[in-house]
């Protein structure tokens, strides 16, 4: 007979019910998937919107990262931040997410190398310059923050270092690194995504052509199905996610703001970018140039949702340059970069999805935003000025010759004027207790409208690529010609229409915060020796008083045996 009180058969008997437990366990778990995230800013969890897309994937898709090789400290922790946040997405996709790492720097030869290299600057992964010192030398290293994704037949490219170049290198990366999960799953969603919005460029009242909108046109496209849209031809405009107005210039009629006013009370998103003076650097040559308010009719429609565009342009000591032509030599003249106040470099932004983490945006003679009572409209500033900026009220004095002049610091004292607007609610029509325009459909008018957005730029020419004058061909949209600097003004603009349609909310996982916890390194000079001692006189000292403990303990217990 068994003796089930036996010692050796409980044991046994447990070891069987534990291991039992632990099988049982891992079938539910296999049924149930589940991850914890144990970290204070959840670093390694990932939005739902994210989630979905990954689950929802027919295909596998290939990811192919370039940032490899010998890599700084800084550099290195992006690189790992890359691979965890796609560790992630290969679990959530039921593995269908592989994932590559290569070094564009390891081919055998240096014509490979070049070519490789050229080939991931067509595709839009840009490479980064590091410099650093190693053994007492000056050591500088090309490098490609990103990755080409590739999913049915189809690739796309995207850089990953985008954060702001203000900042020291670690504040950069750490950006990066916040926005990793977005520059990702939005690069996958362009690969997968057939429930295509339709955005319109909304055309006839001067506002900028198919050559000078040709860069956000493009990267639109990746996204989206784009259009032009004739206000006077169009009898209803339901059938577009998203309308853009880019610097018109001549005025509207009535029935034209009726059907735009129509169009937001059924829920229609508008972005515009509208400038309320006429300058023009080809202007700016004249010493009597003075800068008017243009007459586009729109003040009353604005007023009515909530802002208004005041009749002034900004000035800012924080500005973009321009070339100024300062003497002769050799009957030549002598061309030298100077501040142009006129053109104000934005680099302050509201903690919001559209704007975090951005580089900075260039603008060209913008006005300042006021917001007027609109009730049931929250009204999110966006982008501001530096604190060194001013306004100055139309008519306004703008000649090329005033950088030549010196400027006075003191005079910019009005700072960090908001220069593009965020609108959110149930907007009411302009035309509520007012007679209906001529000539229009009024059999579905509505007073109040459902909820909607529209975001309001000052300034028209954010949305203007240049033009090479070699080729003819458009620029980069933020290209600085003088400076070869790439401003960030496709980037606010893209997310900018990614806030209005994206119904799945994925620009909103633009917002995860990961904070950096560097070390205090004064304190560390100052506790060196202390904490040296610590780690390694400590543990050795405990470890002695157990064995003394512990020897003492034996030698009573079995001293008193014998």
């Amino acid at each position: 007979m068994v003796n089930l009180k036996g010692k050796k058969t409980g044991d046994l008997l447990f070891l069987a019910n534990s291991l039992m437990l632990i099988v049982l366990i891992n079938l539910v778990a296999s049924d149930y998937f589940f991850r914890v995230d144990l970290t204070e800013d959840k670093r390694y969890s990932i939005k739902e919107q994210t989630k979905s897309i990954l689950s929802e994937l027919d295909d596998e898709v290939y990811v192919e990262v370039y940032l490899e090789g010998d890599l700084n400290a800084s550099f290195r922790r992006l690189r790992n931040s890359i691979q965890e946040v796609l560790d992630e997405f290969r679990i959530y996709s039921g593995n269908k997410v592989k994932v590559s790492f290569t070094d564009p720097g390891s081919a055998l030869s240096q014509q490979a190398r070049t070519e490789f290299m050229e080939d991931l600057s067509r595709k839009g992964i840009i490479p980064t310059r590091v410099v650093e010192r190693k053994d007492a030398q000056t050591v500088e290293k090309l490098i490609f923050p990103g990755a080409v994704i590739s999913y049915g037949g189809m690739e796309t490219g995207v850089m990953l270092l985008k954060g702001n170049k203000a900042n020291k290198q670690e504040e950069e990366i750490n950006q990066s690194i916040e926005g990793l999960e977005y520059e990702l799953a939005n690069a996958i969603f362009k690969l997968v995504n057939l429930d295509r919005k339709r955005i319109g460029f909304i055309q006839g009242h001067g506002e900028l052509d198919s050559l000078q909108i040709a860069s956000l046109n493009n990267a639109l496209l990746e996204l989206y199905d784009v259009y032009k849209v004739n206000l006077q031809r169009k009898a209803s405009l339901r059938e577009y996610d998203a309308l853009i107005l880019a610097k018109p210039t001549q005025a509207f009629n009535e029935a034209e703001k009726y059907k735009l006013d129509q169009y937001v009370m059924n829920g229609g998103k508008l972005l515009l970018m509208l400038d309320r003076l006429e300058a023009t650097m080809d202007s700016a040559s004249r010493e009597d140039y003075f800068a008017f308010p243009y007459e586009l009719r729109l003040d009353d429609l604005l007023f009515k949702y909530g802002i208004r565009i005041n009749a002034d342009l900004l000035q800012d000591r924080n500005a973009g340059l321009y070339p100024v032509v300062t003497g002769q030599q050799g009957g030549k003249p002598q061309l030298q970069l100077m501040d142009w106040p006129f053109f104000p470099l934005v680099n302050r932004y509201a903690d919001h999805p559209i704007t975090r983490n951005l580089d900075a945006v260039m603008l060209k003679f913008s006005s300042s935003l006021d917001t007027v009572k609109a009730d049931g409209i929250r009204k999110t500033p966006l982008a501001f000025t530096s604190p060194y900026s001013r306004k100055i009220i139309a008519p306004v004095p703008v000649s090329i010759n005033e950088i030549r002049r010196n400027v006075r610091p003191e005079n910019f004292d009005q700072g960090n004027l908001p220069v593009a607007y965020l609108l959110e609610g149930r907007f009411t029509s302009l035309y509520k207790n007012r007679f209906l325009p001529d000539g229009v459909d009024t059999a579905n008018y509505k007073a109040e409208g459902e909820p909607t957005r529209i975001i309001i730029i000052s300034d028209g020419d954010i949305a203007r690529n240049d033009i090479n004058p070699r080729s003819g061909n458009p620029q980069q949209l933020g290209l600085d010609p003088f400076t070869n600097y790439t401003f960030a003004n496709e980037e606010l603009l893209l997310n900018a229409v990614a806030f209005l349609v994206d119904e799945n909310g994925l620009i909103r996982t633009r917002s995860k915060e990961v904070k950096i916890r560097p070390l205090d390194k004064e304190k560390i000079r100052i506790e060196k020796t202390k904490w040296q001692v610590i780690n390694l006189v400590l543990p050795i000292v405990v470890l002695l008083f157990y064995g003394l403990v512990n020897m003492y303990l034996r030698k009573q217990k079995f001293g008193k045996s014998a």
